[in-house]
């Protein structure tokens, strides 16, 4: 009976092991910040400080003076200017096969990128996203610049 148990515990801890990414499992974390930088999550507002971490669905935002760097867990790196928001849409990352797939979107302000290891591998698992146009990633540093962009 006790070894049955044990064979069942076994299956489940190797079945949830198996999946890729948890849904709170951080996508990335908040390397600098300068002025106001907040982090909208589950509708609460956090300030965004160095080692914060970075969830899927997180809108990270800057103040007039602000601005905010963020790596991701696949080496990306992401930096925001004044008056920005962004909004990691997607973020998926196996660091043993490096597969992954991501997602960001920009709704106002710039975005600086020099893309990690999901680019590197498959590029067309990254995509970034204005309020009028989708990006596809083809090199590995761009800046975007979203001007009277809006909050949604």
């Amino acid at each position: 009976m006790i070894k049955t148990h044990h064979l069942a515990a076994c299956a489940l801890l190797a079945s949830l092991l198996s999946f890729p990414v948890l849904a709170d499992e951080s996508a990335g974390m908040i390397k600098n910040s300068k002025g106001q930088v907040s982090i909208e999550r589950d509708g609460k507002k956090m300030v965004g400080v160095v080692g914060t971490p970075v969830l899927v669905a997180d809108r990270i935002r800057t103040g007039s003076d602000s601005a905010v760097g963020v790596t991701l867990r696949d080496n990306t790196l992401l930096s925001t200017g004044p008056n920005s928001l962004i909004v990691i849409e997607k973020f998926v990352f196996d660091s043993s096969t490096q597969d992954g797939k991501m997602s960001i979107g920009i709704r106002k302000g710039t975005l600086s990128v020099a893309t990690g290891k999901i680019a590197k591998r498959t590029p067309e698992s990254v995509d970034f996203h204005t309020p009028t146009s989708v990006l596809g990633v083809r090199g590995t540093e761009f800046v975007i610049e979203v001007g009277a962009g809006n909050d949604e």
